[in-house]
């Protein structure tokens, strides 16, 4: 791709002009220039996308750390919420609010469920105090009693009959105990079974929670991969226009050195030093014509 480095040095110049406030001057092709005067004016400008170009890559730079340590937060952010998200899919095979919706229902049941155990264990708590209260009042310290005072057996039969009767309440109420015993067991098994189902609706939720987080945390990575792939991007642009200019300045060096042939020590690399010497080779050009 060709690169018009006198345009873009032209845009640069007339650009900083205008950000100074200084008449920008009108450029012709067919102007007259001396050679000389059109180098310093490249030179200024192309030190002044230089300096453009070095605060770029100073921001650029920042920048760029600041990524680096906000992708290693997320790094450790994701290794954190992989664990959960592994032990979290099969939970969200279930569409999201049909699942949201069943836990609802399953919630509302559970303590309902829960409140009506525990109603019911302590109404079998009061009717085991109420049994137990009847079995006192059918003591046989009454019957003896009784006995005593008489001191003798006046009625064998009746006496005989009164015993078979407290036997057989005693025996119905012994029945009635165990059963409700019995019920009061099944009632806590019961009621410790609905609590155990409540912790896990609740562990589920927060799982629901955990996976919102993670989908977010997902985002943000996406994010700042695109984020960082512009800067790249960015980058690989300004590095590509710095090439050019240094192109352009190497390319006019050796133009110069071509047609003097002066005896140099400039550096290859050293892009300063080559314009200094194109500029220094033009203004004695320009010298020994103005003398002529």
């Amino acid at each position: 791709m060709a690169f018009d480095l006198d345009a873009h040095l032209r845009s640069a110049f007339q650009d900083k002009l205008q950000t100074h406030g200084r008449p920008v001057p009108v450029w012709d092709s067919m102007t007259t220039l001396l050679p000389s005067s059109r180098l310093i004016l490249k030179r200024r400008e192309a030190m002044e996308v230089e300096r453009v170009l070095q605060s770029q890559r100073e921001e650029f730079q920042q920048r760029m750390e600041r990524l680096v340590e906000r992708r290693q937060q997320l790094g450790r952010r994701e290794e954190q919420l992989r664990d959960v998200s592994s032990k979290f899919n099969d939970f969200c095979k279930v569409p999201r609010r049909e699942l949201g919706a069943a836990r609802e229902e399953q919630a509302r049941v559970s303590a309902a469920k829960v409140a009506r155990m525990r109603r019911e264990l302590e109404r079998l708590l009061k009717r085991r105090e109420r049994l137990a209260r009847r079995l006192r009042g059918f003591g046989f310290g009454d019957y003896q009693a009784v006995l005593d005072r008489r001191g003798q057996f006046q009625d064998i039969q009746a006496m005989v009959a009164h015993f078979g009767v407290l036997v057989g309440a005693w025996a119905t109420l012994a029945q009635e105990t165990e059963a409700g015993q019995e019920q009061l067991a099944q009632a806590r098994a019961r009621l410790r079974r609905y609590e155990d189902d409540s912790e896990l609706l609740r562990t589920e939720a927060e799982l629901a929670q955990l996976r919102a987080q993670l989908e977010a945390a997902h985002r943000e990575v996406l994010q700042e991969e695109s984020c960082w792939a512009h800067i790249q991007s960015t980058a690989n642009q300004k590095t590509m226009l710095l090439g050019h200019i240094k192109l352009a300045v190497q390319n006019l060096f050796h133009l110069a050195n071509t047609w003097l042939k002066f005896s140099t020590n400039v550096a290859l690399e050293d892009t300063e030093a080559q314009l200094d010497m194109v500029l220094f080779c033009m203004q004695n050009l320009a010298d020994i014509c103005a003398d002529l």
